[in-house]
C-alpha cells in the first residue's frame, strides 16, 4: 500500500466512525438488515445511500428478473478455473465490474470457492475446482480484478457447502487438518492476496455450529487471525438467531425487510442479551463497504474512476475458448480447411444451448450463440448439416424458442396494473422485484401471454410449474384449469417452484404462430416473511422416435467428413437446490455418439456439462472437447477452436473418473442430518492417488495444438525454473504444474499436492523460461495440538508436470 492508499484509507476509517457516532440503536440495527431482496437501506441524516447487491459469478443480473436490462454471460466459473490463468480472471472480473456499475450494482455476490469435494455435486459449475490452491489463485483473480473496477466481492459460501443436499440444515463434520488445509485454504488465500471487501456465510453448520453463529470461524479465525475487515453477510434465509447471528461476527442479514436483525435486535440488545459495542462493529464493517464503493459521503472511494472499457462480448468469447478442454485428439482437430471438406452436427443441446448452469448464476444475455449458430457462420454455405439426433431431455421445461412472452398484471378487478418483459415463460419475482406499477397489495392475477412460432409441426405438450391456480389457453382454447399442490421437494427453494407439470397437447404447425396464455391467481402473501412469485409456462416439443433421430444423424454422420456430436447434461441434472445421482448423460446421447462413431472415423464430440459425466466411448472417437457451460458467446468460441482459429486453452480443474463407481468421495447425503468427511485430506486427485485408481483423464490434464518438451528444471530455495520448448507448427500456451511429492513421510499427507503453476507461451520452435515461486504453506500442516501451521522438512520430489498423471521433469529439493 502506498503512502497515498494508506492517507486515503484513513479518510475513509474516520469517515466510518464519524458516521457511526451519529447513529442511534435503533438505525444501527436497521442498517444491518436488509430493507428488500437486494439492498441495505439509505441513511441520509450520514449521507450513507443503499448499498445494492446483486448475484455475479458469471454475470450481473441486478436486481430484477428480467430480460429488459441484458447482461454479459461469461462462461461457468469452472471454465474460468479451467483457464489456469489468475490474470484472466481478474480481466474477467473487471468486466463484471463494468456490468455492476452500468446497473447500479455495488456489490457481488461471488466468488463461490467451495471444492469439487464429489463429483455429484450439483452446483460445482459454480465453483472452480477440487484443489484448494488453484481455486484461492483464481478465486484471487477474480476478487481482484472486480474490485479493481470499484465494486464489492462476497466470497462465499464461508464453509463446508459442498453439495447441496439438505443445504439449509446439514452439519458438516470436518477435521481440524481438512477443514484448514483444504476447505478454509482457498478463503484464507484471497483474503491474503485480494483482500475482499465482503465475504458470505453459509447456510449450513460445521462441527455442530451454524455458519452465521460460528464465533470461532468468524471471528477468531477469518477475522482476527486472517485479518480480513470486511463486511460478513448472511446467505440469504440463513440467518436465524439474532444474538447468535451477531455474536458469531454475522454483520447483514439478507434478505428483508423482515430478517432477525433490525427491531429484533434493537430489542436485544436494550434487553442486555446483546452488548451495544458488537452492533456497532458490525455497522462499522457495513459502513467501511459503504465507504469502499463509494456510497458513504465524505469517504473516498476505493477506486474513485473507472478501468477502461471492455468488451463484453470479445472477452466472453476469448474466456470461453481459453477455458475448453481438449482431453483426447486423434489427429482430427483442428479440422481440414480444406474446400469441399463437410461436417454432419447433431444433438439437441447443439441447437438449443445450455450456456449457464442456472439458480443463482442464472443471467438473460442480449444473445446466445448456440455450436449450430457458431459452425453455421463459419463453414462456408453447404459445409454444415444438423440433425437432432438425441435429446437429453424429454421433460417440460421454461418456454424459450419460439415465444415471445410478456406479464400483464392485474388486480381483483381485471384492471391492469403494469407489465413486464420476460425472458422465458418463467416468472421469478422476490421481494419489490415487480413491475411498474405494480405492489402485492394490488396485484391479483398475472398473465404470462404472447406468442409461439413452433419450429416443427407435431404435438406440442404445455405445461406448468409453481403452486398454485392456473389457467393455460392456446390459439384462443382454454386447454386445462386447476390447483399445483406442493409436492415432497426437499430443498425449500425447489418445493416452492414446484415440480413440472403437462397439462395439455396440441397439435401444431412449423412456422405458424399461435397465441399462448398462463394465467396465475396471486395468493395472499400478506403473512409471509419474504413475498415472492415464481411460476412457469413450460413447453416440449414434438417427440419423435429415437431410434429415428439417432438414423437421421448416422446417415447424415456416414456422408460427411468430420461428424461433431454435442452432447450435455440438463438443468434437472446440474443445478443449484440439489445433487446429483449418478455421472450418465441424461436420454439417448450416449447411443448417438456410438452409432454416430460406427460409421465415422473422425468423430469429434464436445461435452457440455459443468463437471464431469461418463464417456464411456470416449476411446471409439477422434476427439473429445470438454466445453463447460461456455456463456453466450459459446458457440463462436467452439467455431474458433474446431477450425484452428483458437487454440483449446483450458486443464482440468478436476479430475474426471472413468465412470462414477471409480470416485473416491460419493456420500453428499446426510445421515442423521451429518455429512461427515470421513476421507479427510483425500479428496480429487489426492484420494485417486492414494487408492491407484487410474481416472479417465488426471486432474490438469488437457491438450493443445502444438508439442512442448521440457527441457530443463532448476529448483533454488523456494524458486523452480523451467525451460521448455514449442516442437509443434503452431503458437500454443502450455500451462507448466509444479507438484511436491516427500520422499519420506513422518505424517499423513497425499502422496503428491500442487504447489504452483505458471502459463507460458510461445512461437513454433520458441523456447521459453518460467520462474515459479514455490509458497511456503506448501511444505506446511495444520498441527492439532499445536492449533497452528508446522513446517514439515525433509526431502521432497519437484515436479514440473503437464499434468498430475504426466511428470515431465523431476528435481530434489532438501529443506529443513
Amino acid at each position: 500500500m502506498t503512502d497515498a492508499d494508506q492517507v486515503r484509507d484513513q479518510i475513509r476509517n474516520d469517515a466510518v466512525e464519524a458516521a457511526l457516532g451519529k447513529l442511534d440503536l435503533d438505525t444501527k440495527t436497521r442498517l444491518l438488515a436488509g430493507q428488500d431482496m437486494w439492498s441495505l437501506p439509505a441513511v441520509p441524516a450520514i449521507g450513507l445511500e443503499s448499498l445494492v447487491m446483486s448475484d455475479g459469478p458469471i454475470g450481473v443480473r441486478g436486481v430484477r428478473w428480467t430480460a429488459d436490462d441484458p447482461s454479459i454471460a461469461l462462461p461457468s466459473p469452472t471454465a474460468l478455473a479451467a483457464a489456469w490463468d489468475p490474470e484472466l480472471a481478474r480481466r474477467a472480473g473487471r468486466l463484471l465490474a463494468q456490468e455492476a456499475r452500468r446497473k447500479g450494482v455495488h456489490v457481488l455476490l461471488a466468488p463461490t470457492v467451495n471444492l469439487h469435494r464429489s463429483p455429484l455435486g450439483g452446483r460445482h459449475f459454480e465453483c472452480y475446482s477440487e484443489d484448494p490452491y488453484l481455486t484461492g489463485a483464481i478465486g484471487s483473480g477474480y476478487v481482484n480484478g472486480v474490485q479493481d473496477g470499484g465494486v464489492g466481492t462476497t466470497v462465499k459460501h464461508f464453509v463446508g457447502n459442498d453439495a447441496e443436499t439438505d443445504r439449509f440444515t446439514v452439519d458438516s463434520v470436518i477435521a481440524p487438518r481438512p477443514l484448514r488445509e483444504l476447505y478454509l485454504a482457498p478463503f484464507e488465500a484471497i483474503v491474503a492476496h485480494a483482500h475482499p471487501w465482503g465475504i458470505m456465510t453459509a447456510y449450513n453448520q460445521v462441527n455442530g455450529t451454524t455458519m452465521t453463529e460460528h464465533q470461532y470461524l468468524v471471528n477468531e479465525v477469518l477475522r482476527a487471525e486472517w485479518g480480513f475487515d470486511g463486511c460478513n453477510v448472511s446467505d440469504w434465509m440463513a440467518a436465524r438467531s439474532t444474538a447468535g447471528d451477531i455474536l458469531g461476527g454475522m454483520d447483514v442479514a439478507m434478505p428483508g425487510p423482515t430478517t432477525v436483525y433490525g427491531p429484533a435486535l434493537a430489542e436485544a440488545v436494550r434487553a442486555g442479551g446483546v452488548p451495544e459495542s458488537a452492533v456497532d462493529e458490525a455497522v462499522r464493517n457495513v459502513l467501511r463497504l459503504a465507504a469502499r464503493v463509494g456510497v458513504l459521503e465524505g469517504a473516498p472511494a476505493a477506486v474513485e474512476s473507472a478501468p477502461a472499457p471492455i468488451d463484453g462480448q470479445a472477452l466472453a468469447r476469448e474466456l470461453a475458448a481459453r477455458g475448453f478442454v481438449l482431453v483426447r485428439n486423434e489427429g482430427a482437430l483442428p479440422l481440414d480447411g480444406a474446400a469441399g471438406r463437410t461436417v454432419a452436427l447433431s444433438g439437441a443441446a447443439a441447437r438449443d444451448a445450455r450456456v449457464l448452469g442456472g439458480g443463482s448464476a442464472t443471467v438473460f444475455p442480449e444473445r446466445i450463440v448456440s455450436p449450430l449458430d457458431g459452425l453455421t457462420a463459419a463453414l462456408p454455405e453447404g459445409a454444415l448439416t444438423y440433425a437432432v439426433g438425441a435429446d437429453p431431455s424429454d421433460e417440460l421445461t421454461p418456454a424459450g424458442q419460439g415465444f415471445e412472452l410478456h406479464a400483464v398484471c392485474r388486480d381483483a378487478f381485471g384492471a391492469v396494473l403494469g407489465e413486464g418483459g420476460l425472458p422465458s415463460g418463467q416468472v421469478q419475482w422476490i421481494g419489490d422485484d415487480l413491475p411498474a406499477g405494480v405492489t402485492y397489495e394490488t396485484l391479483a392475477s398475472i398473465e404470462v401471454r404472447g406468442t409461439f412460432v413452433p419450429r416443427e409441426s407435431g404435438e406440442h405438450a404445455f405445461g406448468t410449474r409453481g403452486l398454485g391456480a392456473f389457467a393455460l389457453a392456446v390459439g384462443g382454447e382454454q386447454l386445462w384449469s386447476g390447483v399445483q399442490e406442493m409436492g415432497n421437494e426437499a430443498d425449500p427453494f425447489e418445493a416452492f417452484f414446484g415440480a413440472p407439470d403437462e397439462r395439455a397437447r396440441l397439435t401444431l404447425t412449423e412456422g405458424e404462430p399461435v397465441e399462448v396464455s398462463l394465467t396465475f391467481q396471486v395468493p395472499d402473501m400478506s403473512a409471509l416473511p419474504l413475498r415472492a412469485i415464481m411460476f412457469s409456462l413450460l413447453h416440449l416439443g414434438p417427440r419423435r422416435d429415437a431410434d429415428e433421430l439417432i438414423a437421421e444423424a448416422v446417415a447424415a454422420a456416414r456422408e460427411a467428413d468430420t461428424a461433431v456430436v454435442v452432447v450435455a447434461t440438463t438443468e434437472r441434472v446440474e443445478s443449484e437446490g440439489f445433487d446429483r445421482q449418478d455421472l450418465t448423460l441424461p436420454g439417448r446421447q450416449d447411443d448417438l455418439v456410438r452409432a454416430v462413431a460406427a460409421v465415422n472415423p473422425n468423430t469429434v464430440v464436445v461435452v457440455n456439462a459443468g463437471s464431469p459425466v461418463e464417456l464411456p466411448w470416449r476411446e471409439d472417437v477422434a476427439a473429445v472437447l470438454l466445453t463447460w457451460f461456455p456463456g453466450q458467446e459459446g458457440g463462436a468460441a467452439l467455431a474458433d477452436v474446431l477450425l484452428g482459429d483458437a487454440e483449446p486453452g483450458g486443464r482440468l480443474p478436476t479430475t474426471w473418473p472413468a465412470r462414477f463407481a471409480d470416485a473416491p468421495v460419493t456420500e453428499v447425503v446426510p445421515t442423521d442430518g451429518r455429512l461427515e468427511y470421513r476421507e479427510g485430506l483425500f479428496i480429487g486427485y489426492r484420494a485417486y492417488e492414494k487408492h491407484a485408481v487410474t481416472p479417465a483423464y488426471p486432474f490438469g490434464h488437457g491438450l493443445g495444438y502444438t508439442d512442448w518438451t521440457y527441457d530443463s528444471l532448476e529448483v533454488t530455495g523456494d524458486t523452480v525454473r523451467v525451460r521448455l520448448t514449442n516442437t509443434g507448427a503452431r503458437p500454443g500456451r502450455e500451462v507448466v504444474q509444479v507438484y511436491l511429492a516427500p520422499a519420506h513421510d513422518g505424517v499423513e499427507r497425499p502422496a503428491s499436492w500442487l504447489a504452483a503453476f505458471a502459463g507460458v507461451a510461445a512461437g513454433p520452435g520458441e523456447s521459453v523460461e518460467t520462474e515459479i515461486a514455490l509458497p511456503a504453506r506448501a511444505f506446511e500442516i495444520w498441527d492439532e495440538e499445536a492449533r497452528g501451521w508446522r513446517r514439515i522438512g525433509g526431502t521432497y520430489e519437484v515436479r514440473a508436470s503437464h499434468s498430475h498423471g504426466d511428470t515431465r521433469l523431476t528435481a530434489t529439493l532438501d529443506i529443513a
